[in-house]
């Protein structure tokens, strides 16, 4: 199944990540373009892995306001980075699955697979992290415990997900969905659509 190859890839980059455990450490792909799904779907976790801990980067109190800045703008690129490779996954797909018929009845899906793929890679940072702090060893029992039951419930939800990505999938090969992906259109980024970046040029 097409998530047990993803679940897979997601936790070795998250793994990799946390052997340096820095956001500025140098990422290099362990699948080359040849191998594409993998290559894209080993990117799009390492930008969702950097993002998580720019996030909690951003959170402390004591930061420098001037660092603080810098850092939004990271995380506004990291957005950008991240949208673009959840296209560029829906590409992948849309391309294999080019050839197949769409049936009379087959309906369209809320989500694209590539937006299934973005919550499940988030999910593996969630689990990883739930993890940590479920087996910390200067927490409370009553932390550990409670930690135990949110991972206990991550867990679930990727079985479900997990499921649901692939019989998506499935229903799309064989015509019973189809796929319609539209592109993001940010406009927070774009000189012409931001009024405040419009009149500042």
């Amino acid at each position: 199944m097409f998530t047990s190859k993803a679940n897979k890839i997601f936790q070795d980059v998250i793994k990799k990540y946390h052997i340096i455990n820095a956001v500025d450490q140098p990422f290099k792909n362990a699948y080359p373009e040849s191998d594409l799904l993998e290559h894209l779907l080993y990117r799009k976790c390492w930008i969702d892995t950097v993002q998580w801990h720019y996030e909690d980067i951003i959170r402390d109190p004591q930061i420098d306001p001037i660092a603080a800045l810098t850092l939004k703008r990271q995380i506004d690129a990291s957005n950008q980075d991240r949208t673009d490779m959840v296209e560029y996954i829906d590409s992948y797909f849309l391309e294999k699955y080019k050839h197949v018929t769409a049936k009379q009845n087959a309906t369209l899906n809320t989500e694209s697979p590539a937006w299934g793929v973005d919550r499940l890679s988030i999910l593996a940072l969630k689990i990883y992290h739930m993890d940590e702090e479920a087996t910390r060893v200067d927490a409370t029992d009553a932390h550990r415990e409670a930690c135990k039951k949110k991972l206990d419930i991550l867990l679930d939800q990727r079985i479900d997900l997990s499921t649901a990505i692939d019989t998506l999938l499935t229903d799309i090969e064989k015509g019973d969905k189809y796929m319609k992906v539209y592109k993001q259109m940010k406009m927070y980024n774009d000189d012409e659509l931001n009024p405040v970046l419009r009149g500042n040029k």
